[in-house]
């Protein structure tokens, strides 16, 4: 088990809250860095090196709408602590990153702690077509490639056919430049970041995990983005 906490949440993720429960986002809001950037980028890029095919996955259409996710994470880096020289982005913990546009996810998972999952049209609802994957909370993104929202979300309980439908008009109205977000937080045994599979219960869930999530529309490709950042806390008491 990897442990990296944060300490403490964001005020904005303390607040009551109920499903689908979205905002407004600024337009610019959708990327962070905080405290633990250097802690959480050393453990995706281990995921990264060690089991690929698990964090990572696109599918071959996909690649403009990734392109073009990486340009827009790159116009807003430099406001984080980032720096851009030529191909390369030196990063907040003194990184080199060198840009690749043939595989932009895979970039996109040695530069930001947000994960994020690329959604694209197909007929009536927006379907999985890239995600960079490194902390997934009880879901695997092998079982998820290729799917549209409502099987995506197939386990979640509250995920009924009402909240179904209103998260597809969510993913249908989001318009270019006024992104939206939404969190949730959960009670968890571990803190690791990475838990495709839910661990031990019965046991005493000591940490408070939480999800920042964040919807956007990419301009030119007309994708929707859906980025995750992970905060782990322990619990109070």
């Amino acid at each position: 088990m990897t442990v990296i906490l944060h300490n403490p949440l964001p005020d904005a993720l303390q607040v009551p809250h109920s499903l689908p429960g979205v905002a407004p986002c600024a337009p610019e809001d959708w990327l962070r860095v905080d405290e633990v950037y250097a802690a959480q980028m050393a453990y995706r890029m281990a995921l990264i090196a060690r089991q690929p095919d698990a964090v990572l996955w696109m599918a071959p259409e996909a690649l403009p709408a990734a392109q073009e996710v990486l340009e827009e994470a790159l116009g807003l880096l430099p406001a984080l602590g980032f720096k851009r020289q030529g191909d390369d982005v030196i990063c907040p913990d003194g990184r080199v990153v060198a840009l690749n546009w043939d595989d932009p996810l895979y970039t996109l998972g040695f530069l930001v702690q947000q994960d994020i999952c690329l959604l694209e049209k197909r007929g009536s609802e927006h379907v999985l077509t890239g995600a960079v994957l490194c902390f997934p909370a009880n879901w695997r993104l092998a079982d998820k490639v290729g799917r549209p929202l409502g099987a995506i979300h197939e386990p979640v309980d509250e995920y009924d056919d009402n909240l179904a439908r209103r998260v597809q008009r969510l993913f249908n109205g989001v318009r270019a430049g006024r992104p939206l977000w939404r969190f949730n937080r959960l009670s968890y045994v571990d803190a690791d970041l990475h838990q495709p599979f839910r661990k031990a219960t019965g046991k005493v869930e000591r940490f408070t995990r939480s999800e920042r999530q964040c919807i956007l529309r990419l301009p030119k490709t007309d994708a929707v983005v859906f980025t995750i950042h992970t905060y782990v806390v322990t619990k109070a008491g």
